[in-house]
């Protein structure tokens, strides 16, 4: 049982299969939080390494849901951690703690004072998805739209310098030719690539791992 002298818990979920990935996205999560909280991870089973397709992220839901329950009564905290936050609103409707997905958190964050945003990813297929989770948010308004690497995003995350090359070249085109005044870099596996991308820019940019961080532990602190 928790009590007040123990750090609060938040349960990083990642809905992408891939271990390698949620001890990154824990390890940037706990960077993040600092005292007071431990973040603890869970990796999904029945997805690809690597979400990739609009059919993979909404058939991940089920198991982030499942993942939620099961571990809810032993954390403060849930944050989705795959850029779509699949199961994000049953989780929010039906456990009582509260919740974050990176994409929301990141949204939220960059679109803070009217800041018009761009996205940055890896992942075209997804973009729809995206754009959809842009409008749920009231935020089309603020959106300056997406950029999308053009080589494969499983490549890419596997070649660090090559994502980060790849990666910086959209942001430049979301700041120059889109007009964006924040870009956020969308996907939980390009976690690490953002935190070294944010000081290469006098514009924000919004890595979601620490933006669902923060949101979290705002959530949990109101009670």
């Amino acid at each position: 049982m928790k009590t007040s002298q123990c750090p609060k818990r938040i349960l990083l979920i990642n809905p992408n299969s891939s271990l390698a990935t949620t001890g990154m996205m824990v390890d940037i999560a706990t960077g993040t939080a600092g005292i007071g909280f431990e973040v603890v991870g869970a990796t999904a089973t029945r997805s690809p390494a690597m979400i990739t397709h609009p059919q993979a992220l909404t058939a991940s839901a089920a198991e982030v849901i499942e993942i939620a329950r099961a571990n809810a009564r032993e954390h403060d905290g849930i944050i989705v951690a795959a850029f779509g936050d699949p199961g994000l609103t049953e989780i929010q409707a039906a456990i009582r703690i509260p919740a974050a997905g990176i994409a929301e958190a990141a949204m939220l964050e960059a679109a803070e004072d009217g800041r018009k945003f761009g996205i940055a990813t890896t992942t075209p297929d997804l973009m729809a998805a995206i754009r959809v989770k842009v409008a749920s948010l009231g935020l089309l308004d603020k959106f300056a739209g997406i950029r999308v690497t053009s080589d494969d995003p499983n490549d890419l995350v596997a070649h660090p310098e090559r994502l980060q090359s790849a990666l910086a070249k959209i942001i430049r085109d979301c700041i120059n030719l889109d007009g964006a005044e924040a870009v956020i870099i969308g996907g939980g596996p390009l976690g690490q690539a953002a935190l070294h991308l944010q000081p290469m820019f006098s514009t924000p940019i919004v890595a979601p791992i620490p933006a669902a961080v923060r949101r979290i532990i705002k959530l949990i602190n109101r009670g």
